[in-house]
């Protein structure tokens, strides 16, 4: 008999198993979890009498799918939006607007509310549009690669 025979030999390597079980158990609580995460935190914010920064007020126009017009979270008609919009104006100058459309929505419907968006005078509007998923290189051609 040798020595190792007689005393035993230890493994020295780690058993990973129990390891890659964690691992992936947590890795499935995390892509669970995190979709959940998207919402602000609640804190308290202290005052401060130098405030320099104004909050900015911004108004979402949203045309759904079946070009029913919402100001906020409320309905609307196109006739009665850029009254108002003139109201939020005069409330604020500086009052921003952001219009978001479903993409189905016939590019007419976009322009009128742009137009009444515009006879409001109110200046400063933008485009709400969801990241795009995968971009597609093209060549000078256009053709895809």
């Amino acid at each position: 008999m040798t020595a190792d025979s007689r005393h035993g030999r230890f493994l020295s390597e780690i058993n990973v198993i129990p390891l890659v079980d964690v691992v992936l158990v947590l890795l499935v609580i995390f892509m669970v979890t995190a979709p959940m995460l998207h919402r602000g935190m609640d804190i308290s914010l202290p005052s401060s009498k130098s405030n320099t920064i104004k909050a900015e007020e911004r108004l979402i126009i949203t045309v759904q799918r079946d070009q029913k017009l919402f100001l906020g979270n409320d309905a609307i008609g196109l006739v009665d939006l850029r009254s108002k919009l003139r109201e939020a104006k005069e409330a604020n100058p500086e009052v921003s607007v952001y219009l978001r459309a479903d993409r189905t929505v016939p590019y007419g419907t976009v322009v009128q509310v742009m137009d009444e968006i515009k006879g409001a005078h109110i200046d400063k509007m933008g485009m709400v549009t969801s990241p795009q998923a995968e971009q597609i290189k093209e060549d000078p051609i256009g053709k895809s690669s």
